[in-house]
C-alpha cells in the first residue's frame, strides 16, 4: 500500500482514499459518542453552522474545542461527553482540526475519520478493501502532530502488518506535546480522565471509521 502523509494546508486534491486522523481530541470524541448510541455526526463547517443546526434541530447535540459556549451542550472531550445521553441521537461536531481535515476530502471516494480507538477497524477496512493509495491526513500542528502521525503511521502499517504491535506507536502519542497540554490543563476538557480513559471506547465499537455527515450504517 502507498501512503502518503499530509497536513490540511498540503491537500491539493481530493485523493481517492483519504484517512483523517485527529487523536486529541475530534475523532476520539466521535468513537465515544457512536459507542454512546449517537445515530450520526455531522461535522460543521463553522461555529456559526453549527449553532445555525442545533437551532434548527434542538434535540441535536451540539459539541466544538475549548470552554463552554452558550448555544453548545458540551465541549470536544470523551470524559465530559460521557455524561450526555446521546442515544438515538445527532451530533453536530465542530473543532479546530479534525472536522477540518474531514471536509477537506469530502469528495473523495472513501474517506475515514480515524484516532485510536479505531485504528484497528480502520486498518482492517483498508486490508479488505485493498486500497493501493491511501492519503492520511494529519490534522494537527500542521501535519507535525506527533499524537496524529504516530497513529496515521500506525494504521498504515497495520494494514499491511497485521500483527504490528501499538505500543511504540500509543508512546509516542503518549509524549506528545498535545498530551502534555491536555495534562496541564492548556486544552480544555477532563485533562486527567481524558488522558487515563480516552484511548478507550466504552462498550462494543462500531463497524469502521467515521466518514463526515455519515451515520453508523454507512462508513463505520
Amino acid at each position: 500500500m502507498d501512503a502518503r502523509f499530509l497536513g490540511i494546508a498540503e491537500l491539493t486534491e481530493a485523493p481517492p482514499v483519504a484517512v483523517v486522523v485527529d487523536v486529541m481530541r475530534a475523532f476520539t470524541v466521535a468513537a465515544w459518542a457512536f459507542a454512546q448510541g449517537a445515530e450520526k455526526i455531522v461535522l460543521a463547517e463553522s461555529l456559526d453552522e453549527a449553532l445555525s443546526l442545533k437551532a434548527r434541530h434542538p434535540d441535536w447535540v451540539a459539541l466544538k474545542d475549548g470552554p463552554p459556549a452558550p448555544g453548545f451542550d458540551t465541549v470536544n472531550s470523551p470524559a465530559l461527553l460521557r455524561a450526555v445521553d446521546l442515544g438515538g441521537r445527532t451530533v453536530v461536531q465542530k473543532t479546530t482540526a479534525g472536522t477540518v481535515g474531514a471536509l477537506a476530502v469530502k469528495e473523495a471516494s472513501l474517506v475515514l475519520c480515524a484516532g485510536f480507538v479505531v485504528a484497528e477497524a480502520t486498518a482492517r477496512l483498508l486490508r479488505t478493501r485493498e486500497c493501493d493509495s491511501v492519503t492520511f491526513v494529519v490534522t494537527g500542528d500542521d501535519g507535525r502532530a506527533e499524537e496524529d502521525l504516530a497513529c496515521a503511521q500506525y494504521i498504515a502499517k497495520r494494514a499491511t502488518e497485521a500483527g504490528t504491535d501499538p505500543a511504540a506507536f500509543l508512546h509516542r502519542a503518549a509524549e506528545s506535546r498535545a498530551a502534555a497540554e491536555l495534562a496541564e490543563g492548556v486544552r480544555q476538557g477532563a485533562q486527567e480522565r481524558a488522558l487515563s480513559r480516552g484511548w478507550r471506547v466504552p462498550g462494543p465499537v462500531p463497524r469502521s471509521a467515521l466518514g463526515p455527515g455519515r451515520s453508523r450504517g454507512a462508513a463505520w
